[in-house]
């Protein structure tokens, strides 16, 4: 593959990213605090913040110096999840390992509340970041790691398109223990295929009344 043009891609900015049923909105502590706490604080938490290097908030003031340092940090590049139908911020995520040099990119640090797990909220939400790494700003690699205990999200990784490329051993210390990492990443050259099929399963038909979905996410 004859890269000689490669120029590198631009830093990601802090934008809003609309989508049908998701928004995207830059990490706020003023705007997001409230929801954020409130969806990080309901039943299930331990096993939400097992695999993630944060722990899960006992209160405002244990949460409020975490939101203020994700907020301010370029990288990881932190968004909030806002849910279009009622408005509250449901989940975070957050675009990071940024390398503009050789235009790859990371998904990381994702954590989608119960409002909105395994919804068309979340897909979309992962869409719509797939589509300004590529889209709009031409990165050639989007990546997912996770703990390689993770099983949720390694199923989560295949689901939404990406490939899995390997396991790293004693990659990191998160909280006191080791972590094996797995690595799953989609490309350029993935994305048309895998844009395709978001868009076919985002479709508002592919819903029921209680938007549950009527086809599986497929990508052909």
């Amino acid at each position: 593959m004859d890269l000689l043009a490669w120029k590198g891609a631009p830093r990601p900015d802090r934008i809003t990213l609309e989508g049908r049923y998701a928004r995207l909105e830059p990490l706020d502590p003023a705007r997001h605090t409230a929801d954020l706490l409130a969806s990080a604080q309901k039943p299930g938490a331990e096993d939400r913040f097992r695999y993630l290097g944060d722990e899960a908030p006992a209160d405002l003031a244990a949460f409020a110096p975490w939101m203020e340092k994700a907020s301010a940090s370029p990288d990881p590049l932190f968004f909030a999840v806002i849910d279009r139908i009622t408005g509250r911020a449901e989940g975070r995520q957050a675009l990071m390992r940024i390398d503009p040099a050789h235009g790859v990119i990371e998904i990381g640090n994702i954590l989608w509340g119960p409002a909105i797990a395994r919804s068309r909220v979340a897909t979309e939400a992962l869409s719509l970041s797939a589509g300004y790494v590529f889209d709009t700003l031409g990165y050639r690699r989007f990546e997912w790691k996770c703990n390689s205990l993770n099983e949720p999200s390694k199923r989560a990784a295949q689901r939404f398109g990406f490939q899995y490329e390997g396991l790293f051993r004693q990659h990191m210390v998160i909280k006191g223990r080791n972590r094996d990492t797995t690595w799953f990443a989609m490309t350029d050259g993935d994305w048309p295929r895998l844009k395709a099929g978001y868009e076919a399963w985002l479709r508002p038909e592919n819903f029921d009344a209680a938007g549950q979905q009527r086809s599986k996410l497929s990508f052909g």
